[in-house]
């Protein structure tokens, strides 16, 4: 299985998000929801994590929903289990890349480096999470990637923000982003889901 830019450009922007009691789940993604999100990316960082996927996909309709920081195979069996929509790791390993596709999961694998990528597009990948992308390099290496390797995708994550997301969504070679400053954990604190939304809405309407 593996994940194609057709599927990554109608999200445009992906919150990465960290949930740590289960019953802010749906509200949150709700809030994403109504302020034009597609898709959502629930991290694997906190003991709700798996609890808050289920919910979200039992109650929240209309929304793709990602798994991200999987590293492993039972991170992968988990994410098979509730059948999200899609997985995103933080690296690449060929195990792991490998599992996925025994267990049908779309996996999203974070790359660094053109060998990195290189040895996903020996897999059959096409598409990748630039992470962390900033600090890796940020727009100059996905400029710089594009060269040589025109025919891969990137979801570039990691230091990206509502002020330099749509320089990263106008190289071509960028499907979609991801980013964490649509859910600040402040107001998730104060259950400021209209917040979250007004936030949501103000980053969609920086899409061309």
């Amino acid at each position: 299985m593996s994940i194609t830019k057709e599927f990554l450009e109608p999200i445009g922007v992906m919150p990465v998000i960290v949930i740590d009691q289960v019953e802010d789940a749906v509200p949150i993604t709700n809030a994403l929801k109504a302020g034009g999100i597609k898709a959502v990316e629930i991290t694997l960082r906190t003991a709700a994590a798996l609890d808050a996927i289920r919910a979200i996909k039992n109650e929240c309709e209309d929304v793709l929903v990602g798994v991200g920081t999987v590293v492993n195979q039972q991170n992968l069996k988990d994410v098979a289990e509730i059948g999200v929509d899609f997985a995103v790791s933080p690296g690449c390993t060929p195990n792991l890349i490998k599992q996925s596709q025994d267990l049908g999961v779309e996996l999203l694998p974070g790359v660094a480096s053109p060998s990195e990528a290189m040895m996903g597009m020996e897999l059959g990948l096409s598409c990748f999470k630039l992470f962390p992308a900033v600090a890796v390099g940020g727009l100059p290496l996905l400029k710089s990637i594009g060269g040589p390797l025109p025919q891969i995708s990137f979801c570039p994550t990691g230091g990206l923000t509502i002020d330099t997301f749509t320089d990263f969504l106008a190289l071509p070679n960028v499907a979609c982003v991801g980013g964490t400053w649509l859910v600040p954990k402040d107001k998730v604190a104060a259950k400021d889901w209209q917040g979250i939304t007004d936030i949501a809405a103000a980053t969609c309407a920086k899409i061309q």
